[in-house]
């Protein structure tokens, strides 16, 4: 099933629209983007449980909530 606003905002925090919407475009599951919320700031702990590599949905939504290098 896919993803609604309201679990993107209790996953995430408040988010703007914009992402909001791109995350609701890729049919992701709320186990997904916790998944990716979870690699995105934990990868470390994660490998080390044995946790398998993200396959490639979660790994789309790493990069859409990975933030900008150029942005200070």
């Amino acid at each position: 099933m896919a993803i609604t606003r309201k679990e993107i905002v209790s996953i995430l925090g408040p988010v703007d629209d914009e992402l909001v919407a791109e995350l609701m475009g890729t049919g992701a599951s709320a186990e997904e983007l916790r998944e990716a919320w979870g690699w995105l700031h934990n990868d470390e702990a994660l490998i080390g449980a044995g946790r398998p590599l993200p396959g490639t949905g979660v790994g789309r939504l790493i990069e859409m909530l990975e933030p900008d290098e150029d942005e200070p």
